[in-house]
């Protein structure tokens, strides 16, 4: 369970619920020392998702979202997009999804490590 009082860049509100499901303590810790590093606001599009929600965005049945382990966060600019990407790496994320406006990180255990996709 995250301790939110030691987070310092974000809020229980900001990653959604659904179903009691809460994020990763580790996806919440790594994003606010991604946070730290970057230096630049990182804002939440999407964090925990219902399976309908899910659906609704084209998120696939395995989704990590659906288990509190994924968000995907605004990405505004190119500049952002590389300032924020070496900071989440820094940070310790290891499967990383770009999108053209955002950017998705996850720590799904279950999943393949050492990757970098993009969407179309």
């Amino acid at each position: 369970m995250t301790d939110w009082d030691r987070v310092k860049h974000f809020t229980r509100g900001e990653f959604g619920r659904h179903g009691g499901i809460e994020p990763d303590p580790d996806l919440v810790r790594m994003l606010d020392a991604a946070r730290d590093i970057a230096g630049v606001p990182f804002e939440i599009n999407s964090g925990v998702r219902s399976p309908e929600r899910n659906r609704e965005v084209g998120g696939v049945d395995t989704s990590a979202h659906l288990t509190g382990h994924a968000a995907d966060i605004r990405c505004p600019s190119s500049r952002h997009r590389f300032v924020m990407m070496a900071a989440l790496i820094e940070a310790g994320f290891r499967r990383i999804g770009v999108g053209e406006t955002f950017i998705h990180v996850d720590t799904d255990p279950g999943k393949p490590q050492d990757v970098i996709w993009t969407y179309s």
